[in-house]
């Protein structure tokens, strides 16, 4: 178990086929390729960067905008995929990670590394909001593709309200890093985006 890796060349085959699904247009291979590029850049700061890199890869293995249980469906995916491969306070830690990113509030987690891992993964998860202002475009358009069978005002309600839960935040990041690094062009971008959906169409 110790020497055969969390996620092999396999996995990341079967893996990568459910990212490239054609409904997905933000959710996609891209997404796990920057989050996996952030890992790599942080991964001096994480307890268990094997596991990180888990989460990442398993985080949105499964998404219909449709569904409300895509976070839980993930983390089962994991569960059974990862079984055989880590001790089941490691595949925990991982299901615990996914299951985050629901609420993008760390899990409660043994010690103070492991919070911290989940910390780090749930900021790289948000970090696009945090990107230049053409590629936070980019995304909003790409999210909006995604929800093409909402109806614009529908959209306009419930997009404002989640972008302004996060303006409400006394920080959209939870570590200094990210704060430092992504957070004051965040909110720049995410007030700018609420001014477009409250603007009458």
């Amino acid at each position: 178990m110790a020497n055969e890796p969390l996620i092999d060349d396999t996995l990341k085959t079967e893996l990568s086929a459910l990212y490239r699904a054609t409904d997905r247009h933000y959710h996609n291979l891209a997404h796990i390729e920057a989050m996996l590029a952030l890992a790599g850049d942080y991964r001096a700061s994480l307890q268990d960067p094997e596991a990180v890199e888990a989460a990442i890869w398993f985080h949105d293995a499964i998404y219909d905008s449709k569904a409300k249980d895509n976070e839980a469906k993930s983390a089962s995916l994991a569960q059974e995929m990862l079984a055989g491969r880590a001790e089941a306070d490691r595949l925990g830690r991982i299901g615990a990670m996914i299951l985050a990113t629901a609420t993008h509030q760390p899990p409660l987690l043994d010690g103070e590394a492991a919070m911290r891992d989940a910390s780090l993964f749930l900021d790289m998860d948000l970090s696009i909001l945090g990107a230049a202002p053409d590629a936070f475009d980019a995304y909003e358009r790409a999210v909006r593709r995604e929800y093409g069978w909402v109806e614009e005002p529908m959209w306009r309600a419930g997009r404002g309200a989640v972008l302004k839960s996060f303006l409400d935040r006394p920080h959209l990041f939870h570590t200094e890093e990210f704060r430092r690094r992504f957070e004051p062009q965040a909110r720049l971008n995410i007030a700018r985006s609420l001014a477009v959906l409250q603007r009458q169409p």
